[in-house]
């Protein structure tokens, strides 16, 4: 089976626009470049990087979803150039240095956020629009499920992690609604917690469900997904050779500030007080930013919807010492 006749049920975003952030020559991916796609999912970035990789490429693909780790073995069975591993991309460093590719890589994608496999796939407990697990851990074999975790979170923590990671308002009112209920009855299944949820909100917005901020929010905590972003970042650096491009997608507003934040710190470079004297080459900056955040265009939102909220940056390595 070749890559290029492989038949995905996950849409990508930002496909092109990724391949021409990639690119660093001739506004094409180099045929013989190192790339890393940190998060495989189902596999439609780094099929469309190996469609303009030649002979002697390479791409490492990295997912913590098992699931996705079998489709791409699947999908890819005969694509000798790909190697799958099951890993969290915060193990980037050690999994590059395993193979012997630190500092070598051309190219580097973060698609931050959740397929739509995971999604799609009731039993996995991600999604309220279909009854399943309250589960919506990435990795089933790991961690604690969101069932057992409301089981025995403080009300306190509980409105902490849905206000600060669902950016949601009414976040008092739905913790003391989930440990009221589960005072009486546990809570097991995607659809009781949806509809708790959705009697504990006075008000709704327009074709926006109620529970969309809380999932959201249980999610990112479960799968540590901020502490994951902000630990990948600076190994994507020594990652890179010089010239390479990180490019990272993000899907919410905390991980995209997360990023921004990042890539200007590591373009501006060391950090000294204003009236500190250095000259612009000693501040050692390690990124250069490279154009604007890309968003979906339209035609693509009107073939993914699920790409409105992406948001895309890039950066490019350049010359300076290794921080280690």
């Amino acid at each position: 089976m070749s890559s290029a006749s492989l038949n995905f049920s996950h849409q990508p975003v930002l496909v092109e626009p990724a391949l021409e952030a990639l690119a660093v020559s001739a506004n094409n991916v180099r045929e013989n470049g190192i790339y890393v796609d940190a998060t495989f999912g189902r596999g439609g970035h780094t099929h469309a990087i190996l469609a303009r990789l030649g002979a002697t490429g390479r791409v490492l693909a990295i997912d913590r979803d098992p699931d996705a780790i079998a489709a791409g073995q699947a999908l890819f069975k005969n694509e000798t150039r790909l190697t799958l591993v099951h890993a969290r991309f915060s193990a980037l460093s050690e999994l590059l240095e395993r193979h012997e590719l630190n500092r070598r890589v051309t190219g580097l994608i973060i698609d931050l956020g959740i397929s739509s496999p995971q999604v799609d796939n009731a039993m996995r407990g991600f999604s309220f629009l279909n009854d399943g697990p309250l589960d919506m851990r990435m990795d089933p074999q790991s961690g604690i499920s969101a069932a057992d975790w409301l089981a025995s979170v403080e009300e306190r923590e509980l409105k902490y992690v849905i206000r600060r990671l669902g950016e949601e308002r009414f976040a008092k009112r739905i913790a003391s609604a989930i440990v009221a209920v589960r005072d009486i009855e546990p809570i097991k299944t995607t659809r009781h917690l949806a509809k708790i949820i959705a009697d504990s909100v006075p008000v709704t917005e327009r074709h926006k469900h109620p529970a969309t901020r809380t999932f959201q929010a249980i999610r990112i905590f479960l799968n540590q997904e901020l502490e994951e972003v902000e630990n990948v970042l600076p190994q994507a650096i020594n990652a890179l050779s010089t010239g390479g491009r990180l490019v990272v997608i993000s899907f919410h507003s905390l991980e995209d500030r997360m990023v921004k934040r990042f890539m200007r710190d590591a373009a501006k470079g060391d950090c000294f007080p204003p009236d500190f004297p250095v000259t612009a080459d000693q501040l050692n900056p390690q990124l250069k930013l490279i154009g604007k955040t890309i968003r979906a265009s339209k035609q693509e939102l009107k073939c993914n919807p699920r790409a409105r909220s992406a948001v895309m940056r890039i950066a490019e390595k350049i010359a300076g010492r290794v921080k280690v």
